[in-house]
């Protein structure tokens, strides 16, 4: 287990895009440059805040928040959407999504009483799933969506990445002092 002060989350820079991109590429993941290029345009533009985890100078993971989130139920409340939770298979089960997780309900409480996420129906997100309950997590009420549009009752679809479970958490507001 990778002791507390190993960890450490900062916010995603220049030099990070190609480090994220060729390390998920090692393990067999497609996650192009050019996603996390985007990604900092974005946070510059303060549209989504990217938080990565390094581990003794190691790129580890990474979590972003979306201020605009596509998702229509979220947007609509104002909601800010916690997307794209990665953590490196070496480094999994050590508490670093964790710790990203702890640090962006941060960046959001700053900001909104509420976080979303949304998290695949298929196995692969199986400790997701889980993980995201034990944090407090519960279903936003509006059923499971494709691509961000609500399935409709007696709908056909594919399991894959694509089918989500939308899941929202009561934060409470930052005090400040």
């Amino acid at each position: 287990m990778a002791s507390a002060d190993a960890v450490q989350i900062r916010r995603l820079d220049p030099r990070d895009p190609a480090i994220m991109s060729d390390a998920f590429a090692a393990v067999g993941w497609r996650k192009p440059v050019e996603q996390y290029e985007r990604y900092l345009r974005e946070q510059r533009d303060g549209l989504r805040d990217v938080l990565v985890a390094v581990v003794d100078d190691e790129f580890a993971g990474y979590v972003t928040v979306s201020w605009r989130p596509t998702y229509r139920p979220l947007a609509d409340a104002g909601i800010p959407e916690i997307q794209d939770v990665n953590v490196l298979p070496s480094f999994r089960r050590r508490g670093i999504a964790t710790r990203l997780l702890d640090h962006a309900e941060g960046l959001i409480r700053g900001r909104c009483d509420a976080a979303g996420i949304g998290v695949g129906l298929h196995p692969g997100y199986a400790a997701a799933q889980r993980m995201y309950v034990l944090r407090g997590y519960v279903p936003d009420g509006h059923g499971v969506t494709v691509r961000d549009d609500v399935v409709r009752e007696g709908q056909s679809v594919v399991v894959n990445d694509d089918l989500v479970l939308h899941l929202t958490k009561r934060l409470g507001r930052a005090i400040s002092s």
